[in-house]
């Protein structure tokens, strides 16, 4: 029995050490992701809208996550917006909507992290999102995705299948 006891205890060791490589491995695989770039020029469109509504007066601006801007454009009585990311841009990349100049308003932010999805609306919500995200250590999947399920709201009268009207995280400011 003792001889059994013994030889276990050194094989336990080695499958304990064994196990804690190949998780050492993963988490390195992990940290060398690829950086994710928008292969090609990709026009970015999307709306801005506060809490009382559409804003048709204002900039968007596309910067870096350093904050330098790439592009701008002025929105010109709609609150709808195009703006050309180019192409190599590295992403995350922020989508920045800022008050015309002596209008007050908040400065509001959506965060690009997909070369393949091109509509980002801005709002209040997305900008909740990107500053819940960005406190959670960066912005990446997965705390995009934690930040949207803390940060999003569903009306009491939605919460049934009655009163379900569609797509929740697009009738409510989701994050894409």
């Amino acid at each position: 029995m003792r001889a059994i006891v013994y030889l276990s205890g050194p094989i336990l060791a080695g499958i304990l050490l064994a196990g804690c490589g190949q998780e050492q491995a993963q988490t390195a695989i992990a940290a060398n992701a690829p950086l994710k770039t928008f292969p090609r020029a990709t026009t970015l469109r999307g709306t801005v809208s506060d809490n009382t509504g559409p804003v048709k007066a204002g900039t968007v601006t596309l910067s870096t996550e350093a904050g330098k801007a790439l592009a701008s454009v002025e929105l010109q009585d709609s609150q709808r917006y195009e703006i050309e990311a180019p192409a190599g841009t590295p992403l995350p990349v922020l989508l920045t909507y800022a008050p015309p100049p002596g209008k007050s308003g908040d400065t509001m932010t959506s965060v690009v992290i997909y070369p393949e999805i091109s509509k980002y609306d801005i709002n209040p919500t997305t900008t909740a999102i990107a500053k819940s995200a960005k406190a959670m250590g960066g912005y990446n999947h997965n705390n995009l995705v934690r930040a949207a399920e803390n940060t999003a709201h569903v009306p009491d009268a939605n919460k049934t299948t009655a009163g379900f009207r569609g797509d929740p995280t697009t009738q409510y400011g989701g994050w894409h």
